[in-house]
């Protein structure tokens, strides 16, 4: 018999079903390796509506706010590094705290950071020293759907500074430190304000852990999801309409 699959909803009671880590893998390769849209363009997907949700989130104070990015050397942390540069580019003050070394980066985190050194933020290996109570938002994009034991050394390092915040602090996809499938946490976690997560929601997502709950859309189309055996039908999915973002209710809550 199939396990039913777990359903968010959007804030008018449609539902929108969540996807496991391995259904996402499988996504994301097929997107990646198959029929498009490539990795550097999610990234820019990801890095531009978590740009946008950060921008909503400072409110009027943006032009003169500072944001502190903390960013792995996978997918999520390519997504972080866009942003930081987008949200450097329109004048805010931004400290970007990276894993990620050009030698051993993906090519697309490699790409976001040869970026993101043209544009006005300060770059800084995570060994470095910075105060994260400087921030007045933290960005978490260290480690996203991806984890698959209790984080270690430079994530669990930068993990720690989220903790440490007293700033808000928005995470990509999903808090550092959180199994998407389960929503244990292992060790280290993030505990955001919004957690913005991408394509599809993922099961482990908790109030308590990932705060308010936003979908952002990835670029990836309908045919991408159903080559992966997720073909919905028409009472299912995002429904963006015009929007590229769209808040979500979580299984448990009662509608309004």
């Amino acid at each position: 018999m199939a396990i039913p699959r777990t359903c968010f909803a959007t804030t008018d009671g449609r539902p929108v079903p969540a996807v496991s880590v391995e259904e996402m893998r499988e996504i994301d390769r097929i997107a990646v390796e198959e029929t498009g849209p490539g990795l550097l363009q999610m990234m820019e997907h990801a890095g531009l509506e978590l740009a946008r949700a950060a921008l909503a989130m400072l409110g009027e104070h943006w032009p003169h706010a500072r944001v502190v990015v903390l960013a792995g050397h996978g997918g999520n942390g390519g997504g972080g590094l866009c942003a930081a540069r987008l949200l450097a580019s329109r004048g805010v003050e931004v400290l970007a705290v990276t894993i990620a070394h050009p030698s051993r980066a993906s090519d697309a985190v490699d790409a976001q950071l040869r970026m993101l050194h043209e544009s006005p933020a300060r770059v800084i290996a995570w060994s470095d020293a910075f105060d994260i109570g400087e921030a007045d938002l933290v960005i978490d994009a260290v480690v996203g759907y991806g984890l698959r034991e209790a984080p270690t050394g430079p994530v669990m390092a930068l993990i720690r500074a989220a903790q440490a915040a007293t700033a808000p602090v928005i995470s990509l996809d999903v808090p550092s430190g959180v199994d998407a499938d389960s929503g244990d946490t292992p060790g280290f976690a993030v505990r955001a304000t919004r957690t913005l997560t991408l394509a599809l929601p993922k099961p482990g997502l908790r109030r308590e852990q990932a705060g308010d709950l936003w979908l952002a859309d990835l670029g990836i189309p309908p045919g991408v999801f159903a080559r992966a055996g997720l073909a919905f039908d028409s009472r299912f999915g995002p429904h963006f309409g015009r929007a590229t973002q769209i808040r979500l209710r979580y299984p448990d809550e009662a509608e309004g």
